[in-house]
C-alpha cells in the first residue's frame, strides 16, 4: 500500500497541470464547461494567479494580482517552464456568480464567495436559507469535481500526448 505522504508528493503535479490546462481551456474553449453545467455562462480568471517554476536550481514563484491585471507575465512564466499553482476564478451560472481560489497542490478551494441569498425573515425560514446556501456551495464544488474528473480522463488518455500538449504549447507560444 502506498503511503499517503509518498502518494501526495508523487502526484501533486496533477493539480498544477490541471490549473494550467484550466487556464488554457478558459482562454480557448469554454464550450467544454457546458457539459458540466447546463446553465453555464462563463468561467474567467479572477484577480490572482500564481506560477511556480521548479525546473531551475531554486524554485521561482510569480504572483500576478489585481483586477484587470495583464497576464503577459504569466504566459512568459509558462514559456519558461512554470505551471499554475493557484488560480482565482469567477464562475457564472444563470444569473449567479461565484468567486474562489483553487490551489493546485491540494485542490483546496479557498476564499469561496457564493451568490448572495435573502436573509431569513423568521425562524421558520432558517432551514430554507441553510439549504439554499448548501445548494450554492454544492453546485460549484460539484462543477469542479466533474471538471477535474474530465481532466484526469483526458490526462491518462492517448489524446493528452497526441493532441492536448501540442495545442497547449501552441497557445503558449502564440500568446
Amino acid at each position: 500500500m502506498l503511503d499517503v505522504a509518498v502518494a501526495y508528493n508523487r502526484y501533486k503535479f496533477l493539480g498544477e497541470e490541471f490549473l494550467t490546462w484550466l487556464w488554457y481551456v478558459i482562454e480557448k474553449n469554454q464550450n467544454i464547461f457546458k457539459n458540466f453545467d447546463q446553465e453555464f455562462v462563463a468561467l474567467e480568471v479572477g484577480n490572482r494567479i500564481v506560477f511556480e517554476n521548479r525546473r531551475k536550481e531554486s524554485a521561482e514563484r510569480i504572483t500576478i494580482k489585481g483586477e484587470g491585471a495583464g497576464l503577459e507575465e504569466g504566459v512568459l512564466a509558462l514559456k519558461n517552464g512554470a505551471l499554475v499553482t493557484e488560480l482565482n476564478m469567477v464562475y457564472r451560472s444563470a444569473e449567479l456568480k461565484w468567486q474562489f481560489t483553487l490551489k493546485g497542490e491540494s485542490l483546496n478551494v479557498s476564499s469561496l464567495n457564493v451568490p448572495p441569498t435573502n436573509a431569513p425573515e423568521s425562524d421558520e425560514d432558517i432551514e430554507g436559507y441553510v439549504l439554499e446556501k448548501l445548494f450554492l456551495y454544492d453546485k460549484i464544488l460539484g462543477f469542479l469535481e466533474k471538471l477535474y474528473t474530465h481532466f484526469i480522463r483526458l490526462r491518462i488518455s492517448n489524446d493528452w500526448q497526441k493532441q492536448e500538449i501540442g495545442t497547449i504549447r501552441k497557445w503558449i507560444l502564440s500568446a
